[in-house]
This record gives C-alpha cells, sequence and structure tokens, in this order.
C-alpha cells in the first residue's frame, strides 16, 4: 500500500494505492498553504478504507518543482510518518509525474515557474530522464530538445497559454495518483530512501545561465 501527496502548489492532491490499483484520489485544495490541514486529509483518507499509517508500506511525495513552502510541507509530512511507521520514502519529481499521461516515446513535460520563465523535463516512455530538468525562458528550453517528434505534456495553468498553438496533453490538476504508481516501482526496484535522506527538488538553471554574469553589477569591493 502506498499513500502518495502532492502540496507543491495551491492545488493539491492526496491517493492511496494497494496492489497496484488506486482506491481514491482526491484534490485538495489551501489558498494558505497545506501545513495546517494535510494531516487531516491524510487520517481521512486512511480513514475512508480502514487503514493506518502502519498498513502503508511506502509513503510519497511530490518533491517539487514547485513553491519552496508547499514542497518543504509535502516532504516534512511524509517524512515524519514514514518514520513514525518505520517504512521508506519516494520523492518524485512532479515533471516526472506529468510524464506519465503522455503516450509518445519523448515526452517534454512543462510546469509553470512564474515570472515568464517554465520548469521543463525530458522523459522516454518509461519515465526515465533524457536530459537534466531546468528551469528557464520557455524559448531557450525550447531550443534545448532534441530534433524529432515530442510529445509536450503541459499543467492546466499552461493549457490556454504558452502551448495554445501546440500539439500537447494537458495533464490533471492532481498528481498524486501518477506520483503513488512511480512510487511503487521505485519500491519494487529498490530505490526508496530512508526518510533521512528525502530531500526537495528545486530545479537548477541551466549551466551557461549560472555562469552568465551581469556586466552592470559590481563586483566585491576591493
Amino acid at each position: 500500500m502506498i499513500l502518495a501527496i502532492d502540496t507543491t502548489h495551491e492545488f493539491g492532491s492526496i491517493a492511496l494505492l494497494d496492489q497496484g490499483a488506486i482506491l481514491e484520489e482526491t484534490e485538495l485544495h489551501a489558498t494558505d498553504g497545506f501545513g495546517e490541514v494535510i494531516f487531516g486529509d491524510i487520517s481521512g483518507i486512511l480513514d475512508r478504507h480502514g487503514c493506518t499509517i502502519h498498513d502503508v508500506t511506502c509513503f510519497a511525495s511530490a518533491s517539487g518543482p514547485g513553491t519552496f513552502t508547499g514542497v518543504r510541507v509535502g516532504l516534512a509530512c511524509i517524512k515524519g510518518l514514514a518514520e513514525a511507521a518505520g517504512k521508506p520514502v519516494a520523492a518524485v519529481s512532479n515533471l516526472k509525474a506529468l510524464a506519465a499521461f503522455g503516450s509518445g516515446p519523448v515526452r517534454a513535460t512543462v510546469l509553470d515557474a512564474r515570472r515568464g520563465e517554465i520548469y521543463g523535463g525530458l522523459y522516454d516512455a518509461e519515465l526515465r530522464a533524457l536530459a537534466p530538468e531546468l528551469v528557464m525562458k520557455l524559448p531557450d528550453w525550447l531550443r534545448t530538445l532534441p530534433s524529432g517528434p515530442v510529445e509536450f505534456i503541459v499543467s492546466p495553468d499552461l493549457a490556454e497559454s504558452l502551448f495554445a498553438d501546440s500539439p500537447r496533453i494537458v495533464a490533471p490538476r492532481a498528481l498524486a495518483a501518477a506520483i503513488a504508481r512511480i512510487a511503487e516501482v521505485m519500491l519494487r526496484e529498490g530505490r526508496t530512501v530512508d526518510p533521512a535522506e528525502v530531500d526537495a527538488n528545486y530545479v537548477r538553471r541551466a549551466d551557461a545561465e549560472l555562469q552568465w554574469k551581469d556586466p552592470f553589477t559590481p563586483g566585491p569591493a576591493a
């Protein structure tokens, strides 16, 4: 049994998977963050299926990218429950979870990073990363993609904007069920971790952007 949550954005979700089947996936909404409500949501889904945290084999959470507070809340919650139950943790990238909704051999996944930027990932049909996840301007990221057919999978908040004229799949807001299925594979393959080892996925900028220095920014004082 796997319990999975996503609290990385205002619209989150929670799912419970048992023996390969999703027992329930519920969308969550918390305009002020999930810190005060997520444990109640977890208690509710477990109660509805007659379970406790000790019946859960693995705890999974979206690890980002997303809001700093949202990412930390989800990981801290799952870490605490896993430590209490003595069970492992699976931290799953939101970009990888988006790729689960595709059907093509090469899947480009996109989340809104605000400030005119996107988070972008590239995966194959087995959800293996084909390139590092990046945060950058959309046109710059598009130039990093391989030639040939690429299937775009976008979050709902990008559905009517950046990709309005491009072939795309719009993923649902709720990612928890996809996270649970990915966590099930990670558990089977021995790729889950001890709760103390779990970490957030904030996604790094491209090397060229990290190394670029604004010529108008003064250096350190002599």
